[in-house]
């Protein structure tokens, strides 16, 4: 089932448990996210964190208040405001208990937005409960979902697609008019019938990410350079994490050793390059 609006559709997926005896009554079970560009967009666990990111003013408390790291909300703060035409979040560095964090409008719309689907969601599913009664039926619908490990997921148009003898360039247009490019296979692109104007993601890897400062693009064979000032830095006794604020609200993460973090003596709010290999961009459609 699925809500939808200009900006983003909500989905909902149906889990039916399978009946013990045939008096046993069918219990429903359902998640709901929104969805943009056929992509998952967020869904109940990350419409908690930003409400109490608008309670608390802080995302070190609100990610305490919810129950996870707080590296795992700043991951999930980044990827909402990635794959969302406006920020959802405004970060503010520095400051007691890793800064102040608020909504936008545009966060507090959404949430508000969330609330009446899940009502309506709701009554459908109360509605469906009666209509099935004690049905055997084990399986309504099947749970569809997607598990990536990546840490930067930004969501595109394709502007334009380029076959060589085996390999294909693909250049994706992201918010803020930045394009990322890919080298993937032919074969890729006929696998996943790829086109100009069609709606996909790029995803790569925060360890394939270069960090780099004074950087001039002629003199560096990557294909892909972002520039921004550095939003956070989350330290680590091996590795240290990076993230930049790029054009158009989005963050790239980048995962350096602490000796190169203390080498190029990096601070937030510092502008900086993430450099990385169009080999190392995956493509992906829903």
């Amino acid at each position: 089932m699925v809500y939808c609006s200009n900006q983003f559709s909500a989905q909902l997926v149906l889990d039916l448990k399978k009946v013990k005896c045939k008096k046993e009554e069918i219990g429903l079970e359902a998640s709901i996210w929104f969805q943009k560009a056929h992509n998952k967009f967020l869904g109940g666990d990350t419409i908690s964190l930003l409400k109490k990111i608008n309670e608390l003013g802080s995302i070190n408390s609100a990610a305490k208040a919810v129950g996870i790291s707080y590296k795992t909300a700043w991951h999930l703060v980044n990827i909402v405001n990635n794959l969302s035409e406006k920020p959802l979040v405004d970060r503010n560095a520095g400051g007691k208990n890793g800064g102040g964090t608020v909504l936008t409008k545009e966060g507090k719309n959404v949430i508000e937005q969330f609330r009446v689907v899940h009502e309506e969601h709701r009554r459908f599913l109360e509605n469906l409960e009666e209509r099935l009664g004690n049905s055997n039926l084990y399986q309504f619908l099947r749970r569809i979902s997607m598990k990536v490990s990546a840490r930067n997921i930004f969501s595109g148009t394709i502007e334009k697609i380029t076959k060589g003898a085996v390999n294909a360039e693909v250049i994706l247009l992201i918010s803020g008019g930045t394009r990322i490019t890919s080298n993937i296979t032919n074969g890729a692109v006929d696998n996943l019938s790829l086109k100009e104007g069609l709606n996909a993601y790029a995803i790569i890897k925060s360890s394939s990410i270069i960090i780099g400062s004074d950087v001039y693009p002629s003199k560096i064979s990557a294909r892909n350079i972002m520039t921004g000032k550095i939003s956070k830095i989350i330290e680590g006794p091996v590795s240290s994490e990076i993230d930049v604020a790029v054009n158009g609200g989005n963050v790239i993460s980048a995962t350096i050793t602490h000796g190169s973090s203390e080498k190029l003596h990096l601070k937030e709010g510092e502008q900086v390059s993430a450099i990385f290999k169009a080999s190392s961009v995956i493509i992906g459609i829903s």
